[in-house]
């Protein structure tokens, strides 16, 4: 008999030490449905986590379109092949003028690694901005873009680091303009070095630094500083995209900015691997005259028949609009939940990704870091699988798949009730 041991014992002879694994009981998961995982023991757990499977786990329409697709034909794009070119021109119509060209990749750190490499064809520079508390990929380029896993590298001299915005905490009177005026202060010091200011990179829903409550227009400023500077805005819409966040398909159309690049990862192919790169045209072409690009497996049919039906799905069965309705629904009841607990401090998020930061006291606003663990272990232990994030690691994130539904709202809510009931901190 398999043993959750014995397959933590293979993991580290075989794939090497230190593989993360979700939970002090890590869970070994057999199948998937809808919005439910189930384990090697039968056991049901509602997943309020995982973004990847984005129109449900195992959809048979997807599932359909892959297995029909690898019975016909899979190669590069070396190649002629109408599959990329139908899925191209469907995913810019989602994106505002004058995005409208794509390259397609595997990975939402190949298209990251892309995206800044368009940035330097474009500005002939390499300064690069972020967030002090994001997350973009793990190239080695990009890797270098995280403040908390930081690179192996040695300094990467070429990236500014600017405060992650805090609807709890806010900065300055006016936060958007604190945040544009850190921008300025960042390129001005690039601009004194070798490398320049080539690009701010960031998420548009500020999604690994605790998704802060940020309202439209807040990167206005931002985007003015940046581009007075000759610079390009990258937004990596990995996790809000796709209509996750209910009210538009992408989180920088919520913010009411065109950025200069998009990049494009996980939901893409509800867990078949593919990502991509939107952006202008001349952006596009600036790139593929300067570098010499070609990805084997990016772009492939099979790939992009995965990435087609999910597009059929989110329309076909309005996943978008059930999104917002269900995630305003949702985090009014969490907001509940804060007016009877007093370790649920703010209550933030939009459509389909949202949580709520814990403390240990609401007037100092205290991280509850340690008790979140107990929490998200115990949700865990009563079948419900989400997880942490933010600034402090005290943010409980909810970002189910765009199947999720009322009725698994009230399981969420009434489960997460009991569980704060029962453990105090």
């Amino acid at each position: 008999m398999t043993t959750k041991q014995s397959l933590l014992d293979r993991r580290d002879k075989t794939l090497g030490p230190n593989m993360s694994t979700f939970y002090d009981d890590p869970v070994h998961l057999v199948r998937g449905s809808g919005v439910w995982l189930w384990d090697a023991d039968g056991k049901k757990y509602l997943d309020c986590y995982n973004n990847v499977p984005h129109v449900g786990h195992c959809h048979p329409h997807v599932v359909e379109a892959i297995a029909k697709q690898a019975a016909t034909l899979n190669t590069h794009t070396r190649y002629l092949h109408e599959g990329i070119l139908d899925y191209a021109e469907r995913l810019t119509a989602t994106f505002d003028d004058p995005l409208n060209t794509a390259l397609l990749c595997c990975t939402g750190s190949e298209a990251n690694d892309v995206a800044l490499r368009m940035a330097e064809a474009m500005t002939g520079k390499t300064g690069l901005i972020a967030t002090d508390h994001t997350y973009h990929g793990n190239t080695s380029t990009v890797s270098q873009l995280s403040k908390t896993n930081t690179p192996k590298l040695g300094q990467a001299n070429h990236i500014r680091f600017v405060d992650t915005p805090d609807s709890y905490r806010p900065a300055g009177n006016d936060p958007a303009q604190y945040f544009a005026d850190q921008v300025r202060a960042k390129i001005k010091e690039l601009e004194a070095t070798e490398h320049g200011f080539s690009a701010l990179i960031l998420c548009p829903f500020f999604a690994n630094e605790g998704f802060p409550d940020l309202p439209a227009g807040f990167l206005d400023p931002t985007l003015k500083v940046v581009h007075a500077a000759g610079g390009i805005l990258i937004a990596d819409e990995v996790q809000p995209g796709f209509g996750r966040i209910g009210s538009h398909f992408w989180g920088h159309q919520y913010q009411g900015i065109t950025p200069d690049v998009v990049t494009i990862g996980k939901p893409m192919g509800n867990g078949h691997p593919i990502a991509g790169v939107v952006t202008r045209a001349d952006i596009m072409h600036t790139f593929r005259t300067a570098f010499r690009y070609f990805n084997t497996f990016g772009g492939n049919p099979v790939s992009c028949a995965a990435a087609m039906a999910v597009m059929d799905v989110i329309e076909n069965e309005g996943l978008m609009a059930q999104a917002e309705d269900v995630g305003t629904y949702a985090k009014s009841m969490l907001q509940e939940l804060a007016n009877t607990h007093e370790t649920i401090g703010d209550v933030r998020g939009k459509g389909l990704f949202f949580g709520a930061e814990l403390v240990s006291d609401k007037s100092t606003k205290t991280p509850a870091t340690e008790y979140i663990l107990r929490v998200i272990e115990e949700l865990k232990n009563r079948g419900i699988l989400l997880n942490k994030i933010g600034v402090h690691y005290n943010t409980l994130k909810i970002r189910p798949n765009l199947q999720f539904t009322r009725a698994n709202a009230d399981h969420l809510i009434d489960t997460l009730d009991a569980v704060l009931t029962d453990l105090q901190p």
